[in-house]
Parts: structure tokens; sequence; C-alpha cells
């Protein structure tokens, strides 16, 4: 591990990924794409040979490195690695180019999900190597969630932290006879160690997140591939529930042979998605000792069975005022298993939304179907907004800070009608309600004004305002699957090749656009404050 920590952390992230490269060209070999399987191979060893020269010409002088340097490599990572990412994609589709080849790694590895290419028109080594991409992106976010942006204090984490430098649920706080006594805090020169260097930091948390993430993904792919999947299809619905990148190989819902069971198993793995607490790290984030209280998932759960039951109410009512047209109808309302699909529909979609996947349930084709209406566009644009569990994979808002939010106007209605009431729950219930909805309500502003830039600069284009503003959210939610689920209008043709896909709303979009909507991609992933703080001269200060 000491040899690893020599080298700069841009430089070992090329190298797994250029290991990555091996396992699509493999693939590609073992069904006779040579020409494919020859692109990831050449990828791979050029990235390879050329990570091992800088290795060799950094290795004497490796520096020193500080946790806010790493919030740069997180920025690099995010927007510079892809360009590595996508030398074999652009290869094996000479006519897209590099520059959109750029943007789909973009879209892969922030887990957007988000593609310019038609599904039944890409090989499917190329469909392997972007869920595989995002995957490794749904990791890469997972490890830097602790180890880089916890120290920091952003990314969800400043919700919870004590101004005080210390747990505060088992340590008493600072006496006031002695004020001025500082906290000891893991920036002080007593604690300057090799279990502090940041990119020891990075690499202990991978080698703690690594085995769970990966066994996750492992048991999710033998349990699709038991219940009627295909090897491939249930490999890349794996990667893409693990990750919530939502990457599909298909063009309809990718369950279609695995049924409703299937769902239900990919349904289970996507709680992770949640909180933090089923992934190790972020032990700060855990405002209960116990799951069964955990905020996130109290609040998860009441959204996902509210939006559920409207989705179904909305199907059922329109269902009944189109029973008039015949017998037929009249059955299908009577129909108990048409109504439970509907219900199952609900639930699925409104969990794969609200954790920002994006999967398509078989049984919400059918609920459509029975009721006659269109996809209900700004309630999964709202659960895409509220976003999963701070510090994993899923984007949006998050749950915590919209659980913030909703407790601190709760506990002002309280005390319009109680001007002199006292609230309880503890000491971490006070700061969710008051620091906790302060930071949440900054981060909430800034977001909803990102929305906002991002669709007057993708509006300067010809586009109607409808489709730059499910574009904009599904970007800035890291939510790609949501612009194909909504009928979006198409401004230009496809400019991705004869693979493109404008109907989706992606594809034929110009490159001024194109390159707004992955920035905001970027933007989303890392989340706004994070950006900020690059830009306060006390980030630069040494």
């Amino acid at each position: 591990m000491r040899g690893h920590r020599r080298l700069p952390i841009l430089l070992l992230l090329t190298v797994i990924a250029a290991l990555a490269m091996l396992i699509p060209a493999a693939y590609a070999s073992a069904i006779d794409e040579d020409a494919i399987a020859r692109n990831f191979f050449y990828s791979a060893l050029l990235c390879l040979t050329f990570a091992g020269m800088i290795a060799l010409a950094t290795a004497a002088n490796p520096g020193t490195r500080r946790s806010r340097d790493l919030l740069l490599i997180c920025v690099a990572v995010i927007g510079a690695l892809p360009v590595i990412l996508a030398m074999p994609f652009a290869e094996s589709l000479p006519d897209t180019g590099m520059f959109n080849a750029w943007w789909e790694m973009v879209s892969s590895l922030t887990t957007t999900g988000a593609s310019l290419y038609s599904a039944d028109l890409l090989p499917a080594p190329l469909h392997l190597w972007r869920a595989l991409v995002g995957w490794m992106g749904g990791l890469f976010i997972l490890v830097a969630a602790v180890a880089i942006l916890a120290p920091l204090r952003i990314g969800g984490f400043e919700i919870m932290s004590s101004p005080y430098a210390r747990n505060e649920r088992f340590t008493p706080l600072p006496e006031s006879a002695n004020p001025r006594q500082p906290a000891s805090h893991l920036s002080s020169p007593a604690f300057q160690t090799e279990l502090t260097d940041p990119s020891y930091r990075l690499i202990r948390t991978a080698r703690a997140v690594f085995p769970v993430y990966a066994g996750l993904t492992l048991l999710l792919w033998l349990l699709l591939l038991l219940l009627g999947d295909s090897s491939f299809i249930a490999l890349c619905r794996a990667l893409g529930t693990v990750s919530t990148s939502g990457i599909s190989p298909t063009l309809g819902p990718a369950g279609e042979n695995s049924g409703m069971l299937g769902e239900m198993a990919v349904f289970l793995f996507l709680l992770p998605a949640l909180s933090r607490r089923f992934w190790p790290g972020g032990g700060e984030l855990r405002a209960t000792e116990r799951a069964r209280h955990d905020p996130e998932l109290r609040f998860a759960l009441v959204i996902v069975l509210l939006v559920a039951t409207i989705l179904f109410a909305r199907h059922f009512f329109a269902a009944i005022d189109s029973s008039g047209a015949g017998d037929g109808t009249q059955r299908a309302l009577t129909d108990l298993r048409q109504g439970m699909s509907a219900l199952w529909g609900g639930l699925f979609s409104a969990l794969s939304y609200l954790t920002t996947t994006g999967w398509h349930s078989v049984e919400w084709q059918n609920a459509r179907a029975w009721s006659g209406l269109s996809s209900p566009g700004l309630i999964l644009a709202g659960l895409a907004i509220t976003g999963g569990g701070v510090a994993t994979t899923a984007g949006g808002v998050k749950l915590l800070r919209i659980y913030a939010l909703a407790r601190h106007g709760e506990r002002e209605i309280e005390r319009i009608i109680h001007p002199n009431s006292v609230a309880g729950g503890g000491r971490m219930a006070r700061r969710l309600r008051r620091e906790g909805a302060y930071l949440a309500f900054i981060f909430f502003m800034l977001f909803a004004a990102s929305i906002g830039v991002t669709i007057l600069l993708v509006s300067l284009q010809q586009i109607e305002f409808e489709t730059a503003t499910i574009l904009s959210i599904a970007a800035l939610t890291n939510t790609g699957p949501l612009a194909s689920a909504i009928p979006l209008t198409p401004a230009f043709e496809g400019t991705a090749g004869i693979a493109s896909a404008p109907w989706e709303g992606w594809s034929g979009l110009s490159v001024m656009t194109k390159t707004v909507l992955a920035g905001a991609m970027i933007v989303g992933r890392l989340e706004i404050l994070a950006i900020l703080a690059l830009f306060t001269p006390e980030f630069w200060r040494r």
C-alpha cells in the first residue's frame, strides 16, 4: 500500500480504468466482435504504458497532498477521466466522434445513465462498458464521500457535523468556564501521521467499501439469472441497480424475462441507496442507533407509499372513467390482477426514481394501458429532485436535507400555535431542526438556482421549455432515464451517428447544449456546495 500511496490518485484510477477495459475486450472476443475487442485491448495497453511512464517519472518526488487537494482530484476524475474511458468507445463507433463518446462516459461515470444512442443499435460490448463505467462511478462516489467530502464537511456531512468538533451523543459539551480552550481536531499537527494521509484514507475506504459493493452486485446478478434473465442482461441490470445508474441494454423494460420476481429483487437492492447506514463508513450521518428509527429510511417509506398510492388512484379513477367503452374494459377493471399490477408498478417506479435510478417496471406499461393515461412527468421529476440518501450513489437534493426542512417547518408551525413550547427529541433532532435545516435550505436554494440557470442555457437553442426543463432536471439529479420516460419534442436531428436516438431528447442537441448538460451532470454528482468551495479564497490559501 505504501507504494500505491506514492502515486497520484488520478494515475491510479487510470490504471484501474485500463484494467477494466479488458473485461469488455474479453467479452467482445467471446462473441466474435474481434474489431471491438482489439479497440478495447489496444486502449488498455496504451493507457497502461503511459501510466507506467508517468509513474516512473513521479515516483521519486511524490509530494504532499492535503484533503482539499483531493476535491480538485474529484473534479478531474469526473471531467477528465472520461476522455480516457471514451477512447475505445469512440474507436468502436467511428461515426460518432470523440466529443459524443466523452459525453457518454461523463453520463455513465456520474451514474446519470443518459445515452445518445439507441439501445438496439449499440453492440453488446459497448453496453457492457457503459454499465461497467457507471458501476465504477458509483463505487468512486461511495469512497469519495467518506474519504474526501466528509473531512471537508460538504456533501451532506455538514448537516450532522458538530460545531464543537466532537461526538455530542457520548461526550458533554465544553464547560462555559473555559470557553477559549480549543478542541482537538484532525488538522492539528499532533494528528499528522500516516493514517491521516488523504491518499491512505482514500485507499483504506475503498478496501472497506469494495467487498460490500461487489458482493451485492454479484448476489443480484445470480438472483436475476435464477429468475430467468440472460447472463448479459442480468449483469447489466445488477451493475445499473447497485450503482443507481439505470443503464439498460434494451429499449423497453429490462426485466421482461424475470418479470415481477426480478423487479422485487431489484427493489430490495435499491434500498441501500436510501441511507449510508448500509455502507461502511459515514457513521457521523447516523441520527439514530437503530435502522427502524433512521429518518432517511422512514421518510423514504412515506414518500414511496404516498406516491404509489397517488399513481394507483390516478390509474384507477381513469380506468373507471373509461369503463363505458365496452364489456372488455369492464372485465379489465374488475380484474384484481390489473389493480395489483398497477400498484406494484407505482411502488417500483416511485423507489426507482427516488433513488435516481430510473428503471421502468414491466407492470408500469400495463398500468398505463389499463387507465389510458400518459406518464406522470411532474411526479417522477419531483422524486428525482428529492433524491436518495446522503453519501450514497443516489443524486438529487437528498432525503436528509428534505427531512430537516420538513422538521423545521413542523417546528415553526408548533411555535405559531404554542409560542412558549420547548421541542424535544434530543441533541440530534434539535441539530436537524436548527443548523441542519439552515444548511439544507441554502443547498436547496442553490440547487433550485442551478436548475434555473441550466434551463436558461439550454433554452438558448431552439428547444421547447418543457423539454429544456426535463433535460435540466434529469442532468442535475443524475437521472438520465427521466428524459426517455416522458415524451419530449426533439429540436435537432441526430448528432451521434447512425446509432443516435434523437427521439429520447439527448442525441438531437447541439454541441453547446450537450456541454451544458454534461457540466450539469458533474455539478449534480459532486453537489453545488463542493463546486462553490473551489472558488472560495480560503480553499486556495495555504
